[in-house]
């Protein structure tokens, strides 16, 4: 599980870390499905490379539009290159709101009741 916690409106960026142990590049795409997928984004592309025996990254934002915790599901396909084929990566996505912090005050004044 990956979690995105932190203030109501806030941005907040994880990055996925995946090795390759094999002596052959992989090629991995990123989906995210689920009921709220369309809230997160990849910044740097759906796509990720990995060289031989290296480590490579894909990066996920997502921003805290609403009380509710969100949640989708991150999933890794990868794709075959130079008959080297990985396993498919699934990773669960969910938000907790920390805190509220408000955007503005605004002061007015207006009477309770009228007749």
């Amino acid at each position: 599980t990956i979690e995105f916690a932190g203030p109501l409106h806030s941005t907040i960026v994880k990055q996925v870390r995946m090795k390759n142990p094999s002596s052959k590049a992989l090629v991995y795409n990123a989906v995210v499905v689920g009921r709220d997928a369309a809230e997160f984004s990849f910044p740097k592309g759906n796509t990720v490379s990995i060289s031989p025996m290296r480590q490579g990254f894909i990066t996920v934002e997502f921003t805290i539009r609403f009380l509710h915790p969100a949640e989708a599901v991150l999933i890794l396909i990868s794709n075959k290159v130079d008959a080297a084929d990985g396993a498919t990566i699934t990773f669960s996505l969910k938000s907790e709101v920390r805190n509220i912090e408000p955007l503005g005050i605004i002061k007015c004044r207006s009477p309770c009741y009228e007749l």
